[in-house]
């Protein structure tokens, strides 16, 4: 076997894992040559169920083992990763993108699954990639040369002004939207991002949850999976780190149906009531 066929395989166990209806997503993994993202060998990989507090990592030389669904550490001191193939996929099936789209991607890493957007969209589409991580951006950039529709920016997430877009993937853990994010969506633009629970630099759980632009002030909103993430720490608000941390442990994040973008007393449809966004138990 070529690593083409390690690829075409890889990709039809992501499709599998993932549940995608895609297809040129499930050729986006197919295509974008993982090894090339991750830094030169030897690589450290894992399944989630091997690691344990950095632990478990296995050695390997060989590029046919990244194509698995499996973890690969870009920075093993830090327990950072490349990311869960099929969990990635699940996230980026559910933007519903299409060829030309634009699309905001907030840390990025080195740019394997900006890769896989800028795939999907075509080079009539366009990907601005935002990186906080100094040497992962420069390391994003070098990577993602070769894609002329797609623009790497080292710098904050939360801040960065993208324009108009169709469909955002957030990859670091907020307590809710940033304001920025949600009036630089398109009329129907999709917003992908974690909610999730816990302060400091380490991982936290919370739920990933779809936001799609409607025309009133109450838009769709729904859980799309549970995650573990690394902060966006100037994402976070810890005036609702307390009210998150309570949904997520009683579940009821699990129900809500909307995103209010209109100022209203809190009711009991009302599942985290922020000062400018409420997630909400209320059909839109």
């Amino acid at each position: 076997m070529t690593i083409e066929d390690y690829r075409r395989f890889y990709s039809e166990e992501v499709r599998l894992a993932a549940g995608l209806n895609s297809g040129s997503l499930a050729e986006a993994f197919a295509h974008v040559p993982r090894e090339q993202f991750i830094g030169p060998p030897p690589w450290q990989i894992a399944s989630p169920d091997m690691v344990d507090g950095g632990k478990g990592y296995i050695t390997t030389e060989n590029p046919q083992d990244l194509y698995h669904n499996v973890l690969v550490a870009l920075d093993p001191k830090r327990h950072l990763n490349n990311g869960q193939p099929s969990a990635l996929a699940h996230w980026i099936a559910a933007l519903d993108l299409k060829e030309g789209d634009r699309v905001l991607h907030v840390g990025c890493g080195t740019g394997y699954y900006t890769a896989i957007l800028a795939e999907v969209v075509g080079t009539s589409g366009r990907v601005m990639a935002v990186e906080v991580d100094p040497g992962l951006a420069a390391r994003a950039k070098q990577n993602l040369g070769n894609y002329p529709h797609v623009a790497v920016h080292e710098g904050d997430g939360a801040t960065f002004d993208p324009g108009e877009c169709d469909a955002m993937l957030i990859n670091a853990g907020v307590t809710h939207p940033q304001a920025l994010w949600l009036n630089r969506l398109a009329p129907g633009g999709r917003l992908i991002l974690p909610l999730t629970a816990g302060t400091g630099s380490a991982a936290g759980g919370g739920v990933m949850t779809k936001i799609k632009a409607n025309a009133g002030s109450t838009w769709n909103a729904q859980v799309i999976s549970f995650v573990a993430i690394f902060p966006c720490t100037n994402a976070r608000d810890p005036e609702l780190e307390p009210i998150l941390e309570k949904s997520l442990k009683s579940r009821k994040m699990l129900n809500i149906k909307s995103l209010r973008r209109d100022r209203h007393e809190q009711t009991e449809t009302c599942i985290m009531h922020g000062p400018e966004t409420c997630f909400s138990s209320l059909a839109p």
